[in-house]
């Protein structure tokens, strides 16, 4: 009988060892889990700040391409107001030739 109890206390002492190191590698699981979870909220949080940035930033290239469609209407209506002035500014030079050559014309006939 002596032999049967040294051998359940062995049974014993192997369950609780096997036990303890169960319990010791929950722990170390659990504080895992825990490290993570941290980590993860951490990223969650830089996440949503580069978002926003990004959210800032593409606001910022529309704002941009409305100014830049803008301008460039406005340059394409300088543009056909420099055309025009030209096109003024010829036939009125072209006018006054015309004139100085009909008033030539006229002088030298008389």
């Amino acid at each position: 009988m002596n032999n049967w109890e040294g051998r359940q206390r062995q049974v014993l002492q192997e369950g609780t060892s096997a036990l303890e190191r169960t319990a010791d590698s929950l722990r170390r699981s659990e504080r895992t889990a825990l490290e993570t979870e941290a980590i993860g909220a951490t990223v969650v949080a830089e996440l949503g700040q580069q978002r926003e940035s990004l959210i800032r930033a593409s606001n910022r290239l529309n704002n941009i391409d409305e100014n830049m469609s803008r301008t460039r209407s406005i340059l394409n209506a300088m543009t056909r107001n420099i055309l025009t002035n030209k096109l003024i500014l010829i036939l009125i030079i072209l006018s006054e030739v015309g004139i100085l050559g009909c008033l030539l014309y006229i002088k030298l006939k008389k």
